[in-house]
């Protein structure tokens, strides 16, 4: 299955893609992950997307097409694999239907209320990545990862008003991304708020798995 996750930041499409790709036995893709991947490989297309980064600037849509293309074409996405993050603008989507036949977009709807509470409480694993929530999904150990035993600690822009900021920017660029693949007849819609169970339950019920 060759699957987009859509959805706010911090509407859990990091923790159902876990869930997903343990499923399926497929990886999960993202743009940001891919990037340092090139970058550290030392790949032709890394090595320009290095020279945007270092001036702080936006890597080019066709320099990530063509990172994308590079890791979509791995023997471990023979399978399937969910993209994570990309594509965030209709021209990124419509760009990606030329290298990829994507099967699904699954969007996790929760309300801007709901992510602003979420956020302000979310920790992350500052060595393996985990996302925790402390009321939410909270580890076993206060502080503590549960998978590596690493340090969680808040990231910057979990703060109220980069939160908003995030979400005006969601809504405006990547969220007309639905209306995109519903006309295409490939969107699905899960409700975001509840357990983590139960959403991974309703997830797997809308793809089938």
């Amino acid at each position: 299955m060759k699957l987009i996750l859509l959805g706010a930041p911090g509407s859990g499409k990091g923790t159902q893609a876990a869930f997903i790709c343990e499923k399926l036995s497929i990886p999960s893709i993202s743009t940001g992950a891919i990037l340092r991947e090139a970058i550290k490989n030392g790949t032709q297309t890394g090595l320009k997307a290095k020279e945007y980064m270092d001036a702080g600037k936006l890597v080019p849509d066709d320099i990530i097409l063509g990172i994308m293309e590079d890791r979509l074409a791995e023997p471990d996405c023979a399978n399937g694999y969910i993209l994570d993050g990309f594509p965030r603008t209709i021209p990124q989507a419509e760009a990606l239907e030329k290298i990829a036949s994507i099967d699904c977009a699954l969007s996790i709807e929760v309300s801007d209320s709901e992510i602003e509470q979420r956020m302000t409480g979310r920790r992350v694993c500052k060595d393996c990545g985990k996302t925790f929530h402390i009321t939410g999904n909270p580890p076993k150990k206060e502080g503590i990862c549960d998978d590596c035993g690493g340090e969680l600690i808040q990231r910057d822009d979990d703060n109220p008003e980069t939160v908003r900021a995030r979400l005006t920017v969601y809504h405006n660029e990547t969220e007309p991304l639905k209306s995109f693949y519903e006309g295409r007849g490939k969107l699905r819609r899960v409700n975001g708020v509840g357990s983590v169970e139960d959403i991974r339950d309703s997830v797997f019920e809308t793809l089938g798995i």
